[in-house]
């Protein structure tokens, strides 16, 4: 039985989920993952007091009333404890003058996205309708939102380089203001990969393409502003008729419930409440009764500016000071500017160097990181551009300081490997 055109689209394996099934296979193949040092993954780093936190909260909603949070159906919107917290706390800290019409609750900010892709995006009366990044590289999971072929293009950025090893991405709104048949906009901001924030005059600016096309521009805050504050946020998250904006407690602690939600405007917020109750009908009830406690008793907050951010602000300024002291001299290599994240976005520039020529030869040094190419959508370059998508890589700040420290120092020995090889 053949599939689907939606079908074989979605059955289809993203580059970076065939990097994880590397990983898994190879270290299986290996005699498991001891031994290896994994620089690619993007699970939130494990910390001991963002871990007893939840703990306690979960503890305390199990306690209090487990039969309503795990034994019964609840509203599709979602648990009207959560959706209240949600709302009291952006009209308090922003002044948004919200209700619970511009909330939803749903099983991960990625799923949220994927449901703005279903009714933003794809065959449309008058086309085609894509899902369109302002600017690449972004997160590589957006790649996976789309149900048709073809339904995804970003905007190559411009590269601005710094007179150290700095270099920052620039938007090309002219680029952007040429596209046609946008659906949406989608970026994330802080960006995975990179840790760049948004500021207030590009957030203007893209708004106002969106209210030209008349399109929903859908900002993912995963490592941002309000909570988990891993990167530093440039601009507070921005109310607009024409703006949807996500957020997630995955890389607060939580990842594994599965939990996030989106505030917008009631038109669009009420479409994805009804695509989520033809779906899945509602997000984890006890996991949206613990993300409402976590709210409401201030600890959310609390965990993001006292732990999760110095966390990874501390575990920054360390690779940072490793890869100035490791990486080759001689060679002009360059790491992302940011005040932040989970990751440093590296550019090696010469001609010789290939992302995925590098994983292969860490690979032998049984080191893991993710090959630049799946953050940029096809195609990867342009003329302006060469070949600088395979030119990059990112490598994640979550595992302990000595595996970072020694993964860097392989990094090194690869680098110059590859050099003399070419």
């Amino acid at each position: 039985m053949g599939l689907s055109l939606s079908g074989t689209k979605m059955a289809k394996v993203s580059g970076l989920r065939s990097i994880m099934e590397d990983i898994a296979t190879t270290t299986s193949d290996t005699g498991g993952a001891s031994g290896w040092l994994n620089l690619s993954i993007g699970n939130p780093a494990l910390i001991s007091e963002v871990q007893a936190t939840w703990q306690q909260l979960t503890a305390e909603s199990l306690a209090d009333d487990f039969t309503t949070a795990s034994c019964l159906y609840g509203p599709s919107r979602g648990a009207p404890a959560l959706v209240d917290a949600i709302v009291a706390e952006f009209n308090t800290r922003y002044g948004w003058g919200i209700t619970a019409e511009n909330v939803v609750i749903g099983p991960g900010s990625q799923m949220l996205c994927f449901i703005a892709a279903a009714l933003f995006t794809g065959p449309a009366v008058d086309g085609t309708q894509q899902i369109v990044l302002p600017m690449t590289p972004d997160y590589t999971g957006y790649q996976g939102l789309c149900m048709h072929s073809g339904g995804i293009s970003g905007v190559p950025p411009r590269i601005e380089q710094g007179e150290d090893r700095s270099f920052r991405y620039a938007f090309d709104f002219d680029a952007l203001q040429q596209r046609n048949g946008i659906g949406m906009m989608l970026l994330s901001s802080p960006s995975n990969p990179t840790g760049r924030s948004i500021d207030s005059a590009e957030l203007d600016r893209l708004i106002g393409v969106a209210r030209r096309r008349d399109v929903p521009l859908i900002i993912d805050h995963a490592y941002g502003a309000p909570f988990p504050q891993i990167a530093a946020t440039a601009t507070a998250p921005a109310w607009d008729e024409h703006v949807i904006n996500c957020f997630t407690l995955s890389k607060a602690g939580l990842p594994g419930e599965r939990i996030g939600f989106a505030i917008g405007p009631a038109h669009h917020i009420n479409a994805m409440v009804s695509f989520l109750a033809n779906s899945a009908l509602h997000a984890p009830q006890l996991a949206q009764n613990v993300a409402a406690r976590a709210l409401t008793t201030g600890r959310l907050q609390d965990m993001a500016t006292e732990v999760i951010s110095p966390f990874y602000r501390d575990r920054r300024q360390t690779a940072e000071k490793l890869l100035t002291e490791l990486l080759p001299d001689d060679m002009d290599w360059r790491l992302h500017s940011s005040e932040g994240g989970m990751f440093c976005w590296l550019w090696i520039n010469h001609a010789w160097f290939d992302d995925m020529a590098l994983y292969r030869q860490l690979k032998t040094k049984r080191v893991f990181i993710v090959p630049g190419r799946h953050f940029f959508v096809d195609p990867l370059y342009t003329a302006r551009l060469a070949n600088h998508g395979k030119q990059c890589f990112r490598i994640s700040l979550s595992a302990d300081e000595s595996v970072i420290g020694e993964g860097i120092v392989r990094i090194a020995e690869a680098l110059r490997e590859l050099r003399s090889a070419s």
